[in-house]
């Protein structure tokens, strides 16, 4: 259940957006800036200058030949491709490693490049806005998650679906598109199956969770996946094929993805100048926007100071007792009572805080917090008193970003990429990921970036997608 606190900050928030969207139009460059500040593009030169060639070749017997048109692969693990408003193109990293060859690719970039030669991008961006924060204000005013997930897949459906005379529009460019260059339409068929067996086995997953998950993934998502009128585009656009067939491209993709990165790719996620980690005891701390810190030769002692230098925080690591967080402050440390002391708990861990006065009276943040074995001491001051109560503010919410950083973090640092094997001899894809160590949750997912979902299993000479560290 959202709080009234959250509920309030929602609201202004989604409220503080439809003013803007009222009063400012954005551009594509724009849209372009502000999605890379959230998702970086993905660092592969080859790849990217693959995917900006196929979709200037596309462009070029589209309606449109003769503007340009911006195609960036993203580093991101989702499913999905979108186009903006002046001719922006993305693509995920994600969708490359359940694609099967360039002819399915190709299908995806023409479908969103359709979307722009057949004029669905502008006009849409600022309904989708409102739709965002209907389904903000809704998932708010009701104080349950499951509202506001339902309500983000219908926005989402808004997005990207455009409405299914839309998505069928795009369908046909696409397909069209695809003719014109010499790869089967049908392509495009093949492609929404996988997508459809991806959707099949997260609700398989979710369910077996007991929770509910957003099936929506973008492209392709408003088709059912025996669709008749997509059918009746791909048999249309045939009559537009090429003399020269490019076949699926195959071959050409496995070596191009040879080594893509599979899921969460922690390395290219850029830290924030103010997060200090320690990789020996597995924490982290942000300290305060624009603040610095440095620490000391033993990484015992680490001090974030404010751009003035007026305030500072001093984390210091201690081992701890089996005394409670308050019992140790005050029995191992020997710290003076504290005023206004509460028990805290950042990222679920044990910790204890209150405000210290010193001999001069001076007022300084104190807190402990337990992790494994370890207590870690903050001290916060403020060199003007009168500015003590603000900047307390922000040394309380610094303290309270402590966290341990995962295993999965620690594994991203080295990510799962993708592989390519040829099967030798007859193999299940059970006993294909028990010899590559994967678990058999892993099994479906094989299937389904081969094609094979939900019983399939590989053939003697055939190549297969597998993931590994």
């Amino acid at each position: 259940m959202y709080t009234n606190r959250y509920t309030h900050l929602i609201l202004s928030m989604a409220l503080a957006l439809m003013a803007f969207n009222v009063q400012s139009k954005v551009t594509g460059e724009e849209i372009y800036n502000k999605t890379l500040e959230s998702t970086q593009i993905y660092d592969d030169k080859t790849l990217q200058e693959y995917i900006r060639r196929l979709g200037e070749e596309i462009v070029a017997v589209s309606e449109m030949p003769d503007q340009k048109f911006i195609f960036t692969l993203l580093d991101s693990p989702d499913l999905n491709a979108f186009a903006t408003r002046d001719n922006y193109i993305y693509v995920n990293r994600g969708l490359l490693n359940y694609v099967s060859n360039e002819a399915q690719l190709v299908s995806v970039i023409a479908h969103e490049v359709g979307h722009i030669t057949r004029e669905h991008v502008l006009g849409q961006e600022e309904k989708a806005t409102g739709a965002k924060i209907i389904s903000t204000i809704a998932g708010a005013l009701s104080g349950s998650s499951e509202v506001y997930e339902a309500s983000m897949a219908y926005a989402n459906s808004l997005i990207k679906g455009r409405g299914r005379k839309n998505e069928l529009e795009a369908d046909e460019a696409g397909a069209e598109y695809m003719a014109k260059l010499g790869y089967e339409p049908a392509e495009m068929i093949s492609m929404l199956s996988i997508m459809k067996d991806y959707e099949s086995l997260q609700k398989k997953q979710a369910t077996s969770r007991g929770v509910t998950r957003p099936t929506y993934h973008g492209v392709f998502s408003s088709h059912p996946r025996n669709d008749s009128r997509l059918r009746t585009v791909v048999i249309k656009a045939n009559q537009l094929k090429s003399d020269r067939s490019r076949g699926d491209g195959a071959e050409n993709y496995r070596k191009l993805t040879d080594g893509l990165v599979w899921g969460e790719n922690f390395l290219a996620k850029v830290s924030p100048p103010e997060r200090y980690s320690r990789m020996d005891v597995r924490i982290r701390i942000d300290f305060p926007k624009n603040w610095t810190h440095l620490e000391d030769k033993n990484k015992s002692t680490v001090i974030g100071s404010s751009e003035d230098e007026s305030a500072k925080l001093t984390m210091t690591t201690f081992r701890r007792t089996i005394q409670t967080p308050e019992e140790y402050l005050y029995n191992y440390l020997n710290v003076p009572m504290l005023e206004d002391g509460e028990a805290i708990t950042p990222s679920g861990l044990k910790g204890f805080t209150g405000i210290l006065k010193n001999e001069k009276g001076k007022k300084i943040r104190i807190a402990v917090v337990y992790y494994k074995l370890n207590a870690f001491l903050f001290s916060g001051e403020v060199e003007d008193s009168n500015n003590f109560t603000k900047t307390d503010e922000l040394l309380k919410e610094s303290i309270n970003t402590f966290r341990p950083i995962s295993s999965a973090e620690i594994a991203g640092q080295k990510p799962k990429v993708m592989k390519y094997l040829k099967v030798e001899s007859a193999k299940t894809y059970e006993e294909i990921a028990s010899a590559e160590g994967l678990n058999k949750r892993d099994i479906d997912t094989l299937r389904i970036i081969n094609g094979h979902y939900p019983t399939g299993e590989p053939k003697v000479g055939q190549w297969i997608k597998i993931f590994r560290q």
